[in-house]
């Protein structure tokens, strides 16, 4: 037999029995379904070896997060092992592992009833629920005024004794006796009812006949007008409330009385007859506040009042009054009224330094409101005094204030 020194030789001889003559079987073909699979394979090695990670499903591209969605339903048919020639980088063992690991557990219907610990008792157990992600724009409440906070007021309207009852006796008097003698129409007043509250005018208060002596300072809160008042009381008390607090008090009390004269309304000539023209005080102040707008401007800047008042008690809750700038005054003088009506003394003043008048001072109250004093002005107090001793000399009208010299001069 003949020894061969290697292969060559071997394949060099003839082949006489034919086994050289081999021939390769063709790939088994794949149904359609398979081939899909083996290309998604072949898809998911690329993008493998493209970024270094199977495509994830929760990804913002679309296509990656198409071709996760697919890698995971072909992972959920369980092991793969005829696609184990496409997949190059072996990835369809650590799928499968991480798929058969643990079955899904079934999906809950939303008619099932809950379990007893999934049933939240108060709002605390909804809001500290981990898996709740809830903005705090939902849950924190903002440009809201506290309900404690609300329910104190600017000014408190105390009662205190008159310190010139005298003036209002016989007007009291009066009254009672036309009540009783029927000359007066009393009318009830509805709980939603603006009520009309004009100087003169008179109620019946939680049983005490009440006169609006004096209805001053008028303000813009939040657009609205209002006012303050001077309120007397039969029983010799008085009271310093605001106009709309005034409404409120007399809307909330059942027993609350509007008086009025028999006869055609304001049309009437004696309709104002129980006004009375009280002689005042004009009084001159300086802000304390400490807002630089205000605090730089303080040696000229000046509020401007006449009240019936007593001053003093005027602006003891100057901090508490928008009309005094929320923060304490300093009287700077005062100027008695003699036989001069308040109102017009008032009147003259504030329109004789209406060119002097701040078009821009306001300050914010406790509701984050804006509030425009109208009673200041940016004069001196020498300004002031020269003025009040033209009403008493009635001359004022031949007078006028220059802003821009800050003077009083003759009119030209």
């Amino acid at each position: 037999m003949a020894r061969y020194r290697s292969i060559e030789e071997i394949l060099g001889e003839e082949d006489d029995l034919g086994l050289l003559n081999v021939t390769l079987r063709p790939r088994a073909a794949r149904r359609p379904e398979g081939e899909r699979d083996a290309e998604l394979v072949r898809e998911v090695n690329r993008f493998f070896e493209r970024t270094g990670r199977v495509p994830d499903p929760e990804a913002a591209d679309y296509e990656e997060m198409r071709l996760a969605i697919l890698w995971a339903g072909l992972a959920r048919c369980g092991p793969a092992g005829h696609l184990a020639e496409e997949d190059v980088n072996g990835l369809l063992s650590g799928v499968s592992l991480t798929l058969t690991a643990e079955p899904a557990a079934p999906e809950r219907d939303w008619r099932d009833e809950p379990d007893a610990d999934e049933v939240p008792t108060s709002l605390d157990d909804i809001f500290d629920d981990d898996e709740l992600d809830v903005s705090d724009a939902f849950t924190a409440i903002k440009h809201v005024t506290p309900a404690e906070d609300r329910l104190v007021p600017d000014h408190r309207a105390e009662f205190y004794p008159c310190h010139d009852f005298e003036r209002f006796r016989d007007m009291f008097a009066q009254t009672q006796a036309a009540l009783e003698a029927g000359e007066r129409e009393v009318r009830s007043i509805n709980h939603n009812e603006e009520v009309r509250v004009d100087e003169g005018s008179l109620f019946i208060r939680k049983g005490l006949l009440t006169y609006v002596a004096e209805k001053a300072e008028m303000t813009a809160r939040a657009g609205k007008r209002d006012h303050r008042l001077r309120i007397i009381f039969s029983n010799g008390m008085e009271s310093d409330p605001l106009l709309s607090s005034f409404r409120k008090a007399l809307a909330d009390d059942a027993t609350a009385r509007a008086i009025h004269r028999h006869g055609i309304g304001a049309m009437d000539p004696a309709w104002e007859a129980d006004r009375i023209d009280l002689t005042g005080t004009v009084y001159v102040v300086r802000s304390k506040s400490r807002e630089p707008a205000i605090a730089e401007v303080s040696g000229i800047l000046l509020k401007i009042g006449v009240t019936t008042q007593e001053v003093r008690r005027r602006i003891a809750d100057a901090r508490n009054d928008p009309t005094f700038l929320l923060a304490p005054v300093e009287l700077v003088a005062t100027y008695d009224l003699v036989n001069l009506s308040w109102r017009k003394v008032e009147q003259l003043l504030h329109r004789f330094f209406d060119a002097a008048r701040p078009r821009d001072l306001w300050i914010t109250d406790r509701f984050g409101r804006k509030v425009y004093p109208r009673e200041w002005f940016y004069v001196l107090p020498e300004h002031v005094s020269r003025a009040v001793q033209a009403i008493r000399e009635s001359n004022l009208h031949e007078l006028e204030y220059d802003p821009e010299s800050q003077a009083i001069r003759k009119k030209r």
